[in-house]
């Protein structure tokens, strides 16, 4: 893979055998995103578990303190009686029936969370094989089926994220953009990785953070000492 000059610059200033303290990390990222867009930083956490296993699972969802950076497309899914509710807590679509064939039919995404009322969820069952792959079915644990419309809407619209394990046992989210700084940065980074630590599986054994990894979007990956988290 050629990469380009920009990023090759930006790759010199990162020594990829040192796990540097978390600010110190943070710092480099900032440094080296250097791209003409306002580039999102994100975190890749490597677990010592198994997510093959249901007792290992690693799962949740949090508000960042200053947000992702980034204005999320929410659609409420709920009874005709709560749509003004979620019309007027912010929610970009609102519906059931006509939204729910508008994805089956049109294979129409132009959204980026879903939020549902628990009492509508065997309709929203349908569309599990279309949104379970791209990660968009609404689920108790991350707080998108809720009988809080708006506070599940403003959440979200607030800087919601949802951390989970991937196939290869790794965490990957957002924690805002470039633009923030090493401070904003480093705050969200630290409630993140509270939530990541405090939501260890009692059936985890051994190192339970094996590595942790931070870059912009088009920057090199900068490792993070994961035994320093919070100092």
């Amino acid at each position: 893979m050629t990469r380009g000059k920009k990023y090759l610059d930006s790759a010199k200033l990162v020594d990829r055998a040192v796990q540097y303290d978390p600010k110190d990390a943070l710092d480099l990222v900032v440094k080296t995103s250097k791209a003409k867009f306002d580039e999102t930083v994100e975190l890749h956490v490597k677990l010592g578990v198994d997510s093959r296993h249901a007792d290992q699972q690693v799962r949740g969802a949090l508000v960042l303190p200053h947000g992702t950076g980034k204005t999320m497309r929410v659609l409420v899914l709920c009874k005709p009686e709560r749509q003004d509710e979620a019309k007027n807590a912010g929610a970009d679509f609102v519906g059931l029936e006509d939204m729910i064939e508008k994805i089956q039919k049109e294979n129409w995404f132009d959204f980026d969370v879903i939020i549902a009322t628990p009492d509508v969820m065997g309709l929203v069952g349908r569309l599990g094989r279309v949104l379970g792959p791209k990660g968009l079915m609404p689920t108790p644990k991350a707080g998108t089926v809720s009988p809080n419309i708006a506070q599940a809407v403003q959440e979200v619209k607030a800087g919601k994220i949802e951390y989970r394990l991937d196939k290869t046992n790794i965490i990957h989210c957002p924690i805002g953009k470039a633009s923030f700084g090493t401070e904003k940065l480093f705050d969200n980074y630290s409630a993140l990785i509270t939530a990541i630590i405090r939501a260890k599986p009692s059936a985890a054994k051994g190192q339970y953070i094996r590595s942790c990894t931070a870059a912009s979007t088009m920057g090199p990956g900068v490792k993070i000492n994961a035994q320093k988290q919070l100092s």
